[in-house]
């Protein structure tokens, strides 16, 4: 009787121990972080709405200005086309030329007006690219963030079993061999100890949590349908990054080179092609059931687009420093 009482109470408390563990490691989403799960704030209005004939015409389809073609980069040339500065650029050297011939008062504050003219563009396609950045990097820290949450709770998790397999483990050790004389009753606890424990493993093995994330504003989808126009992207960034010159096939556009970056890490290739499909339809989409994994996933995928645009800059940069060196 003695026996089957502490055999009892000894089973008693492994189910306690594991029950405590299970339940302490429910519950995910507060009610806080609904607004952070389905909503962002990292736009702040700029929706573009802009046609096909709106966007700038490929460069390799122009008539560029000899001077121009002689003295300035094309990486410069293109940069100039994507902030619609080209004939700008036209006029400067007209006016350096006509300066040069009759350096008058007139044809000087021409000259000085056209060169404020270009560096406000400039100065305002910079302001383009830092907005545009500052989303791509504004979504890039929410989804890192929900992912480090999520994260937080499956280390959580694991712990908690890990000690609950722990003290469930010492707990049949030591009925065991309080009991070793006692019949049956020994084994019993020790098969009870050893499912329970193996219970606690597998949990532990798959501990995997996934969280409910959504995005009706997807940048990564623009980037990977390649339509024409965009409602994230203003025409000078959407110009930069899908500009390729079919007479050079090997030099794909900035769009295209995102694209292969994911695929060559293995970002959206190299699965099973149902499970590839569920992940297009993840990233790409409004959201969805992400595990952490694919949330740190979409956050690289946004921290590489981001130092795709940024380069923008640099550009912008360069078409500014070979201005003030142009010799006419």
């Amino acid at each position: 009787m003695e026996n089957t009482t502490v055999t009892k109470s000894l089973f008693f408390w492994m189910i306690i121990t594991s029950t405590f563990v299970l339940t302490s490691c429910s519950g995910l989403q507060s009610t806080r972080m609904r607004s952070q799960l389905y909503t962002s704030n990292c736009n702040q209005q700029n929706v573009y709405n802009y046609t096909v004939a709106e966007m700038p015409k490929p460069i390799h389809t122009l008539t560029v200005d000899t001077v121009l073609a002689a003295q300035l980069s094309f990486k410069s040339l293109n940069v100039a086309n994507a902030i619609g500065v080209l004939n700008l650029l036209s006029d400067y050297v007209a006016i350096q030329k006509q300066y040069k011939k009759n350096p008058n008062i007139e044809n000087r504050l021409t000259q000085l007006e056209i060169v404020q003219k270009l560096n406000q563009r400039i100065n305002i396609a910079s302001l383009e690219v830092s907005a545009v950045s500052s989303e791509m990097d504004c979504e890039e820290e929410r989804t890192s963030q929900i992912a480090d949450f999520l994260k937080g709770k499956e280390d959580e998790t694991e712990s908690k079993l890990t000690v609950g397999a722990i003290v469930i483990g010492a707990t049949g050790a030591i009925a065991s061999g309080l009991l070793i004389n006692k019949g049956n009753t020994g084994d019993y606890i020790g098969l009870g100890t050893g499912i329970t424990e193996a219970t606690l493993g597998m949990l532990i093995l798959r501990n995997k949590r996934s969280i409910e994330f959504y995005h009706n504003r997807n940048a990564l989808r623009d980037i990977w349908e390649g339509r024409p126009t965009s409602s994230i992207f203003p025409p000078t960034v959407w110009y930069y990054l899908n500009y390729s010159n079919p007479s050079e096939p090997e030099k794909v556009s900035f769009r295209r080179e995102i694209i292969e970056k994911w695929m060559n890490f293995g970002q959206i290739a190299d699965e099973k092609s149902k499970k590839k499909t569920q992940l297009l339809e993840l990233y790409f989409g409004n959201g969805g059931k992400y595990s952490a994994q694919e949330l740190d996933n979409r956050a690289n995928m946004y921290d590489q687009l981001e130092s795709q645009i940024n380069l923008m800059k640099q550009d912008l940069k360069a078409l500014s420093m070979e201005l003030e060196n142009l010799k006419i």
